[in-house]
């Protein structure tokens, strides 16, 4: 961490510029995952978890049996600050629920305006040193108040094949059933393309790394809606 401490002025342009990232070099390896997925499904989601985490998944989608176990295996204390989190996410985002318009501008000419949710959505959650269970609470409890027949969830898993329980026990909170142990741009890829396990979505949301963003920007191209690439976090005191 740099601490900097009344620079002088001519130093603030550098200061608040941007890093810049050449992602050139993976490229074409993301390109390869994900026409791989494309081509292979299921299979090839296996074989890259292994190739790239050193996982052997016998199957890609959590069981309810890990669903009950994850509940179990998370405190008192995570599961009180999950619902209280979870509460104030509903209140502020069913505020934002449109009420539509419906009227008549003159006899016989009717004028409608109503928002449709979409009805499959596609959740990433990053794994890594730390379980976002706040990105499965931000991502699918406005899904589910927007209306979204389907909620999908994708996330990677640790050296045994496990999903963080928080995370679990978070998108069990949000009513999300199906949850797949899938990371990285081949999840980006499973949900765009859809394989035997993992089911087709209209649209993905959630961060992640340089493959992810770049997966993301692929599928975004041809078929599958996204919603943003994901910068870079800055923290700023």
């Amino acid at each position: 961490m740099n601490i900097y401490n009344n620079p002088p002025r001519a130093e603030w342009p550098s200061l608040c510029r941007r890093a810049e990232q050449d992602n050139s070099l993976i490229q074409s390896r993301v390109e390869a995952i994900v026409e791989r997925v494309r081509r292979e499904g299921d299979k090839a989601l296996r074989a890259l978890a292994e190739e790239i985490d050193g996982v052997s998944l016998q199957s890609l989608m959590v069981s309810e049996q890990e669903f009950c176990q994850a509940e179990q295996r998370v405190s008192a204390e995570v599961k009180a600050a999950i619902e209280v989190a979870a509460r104030n996410i509903e209140t502020f985002h069913r505020a934002q629920l449109p009420e539509g318009v419906d009227l008549q501008t003159q006899p016989g000419v009717r004028c409608v305006q109503r928002a449709v949710a979409i009805r499959r959505v596609g959740l990433y959650i990053p794994g890594g040193t730390a379980p976002l269970f706040s990105t499965v609470l931000m991502l699918a409890l406005p899904a589910r108040i927007a209306g979204c027949r389907e909620v999908v969830l994708c996330t990677p898993t640790n050296r045994a094949g496990e999903v963080a329980a928080e995370v679990l026990y978070a998108a069990r909170r949000c009513g999300v059933e199906k949850v797949f142990k899938v990371g990285g741009a081949q999840a980006v890829a499973a949900m765009a393309y859809g394989t035997e396990s993992v089911p087709k979505v209209d649209k993905i949301f959630g961060p992640g790394n340089r493959y992810v963003t770049l997966a993301k920007q692929m599928v975004a191209a041809h078929n599958t809606s996204i919603d943003m690439p994901a910068g870079p976090s800055e923290v700023m005191v």
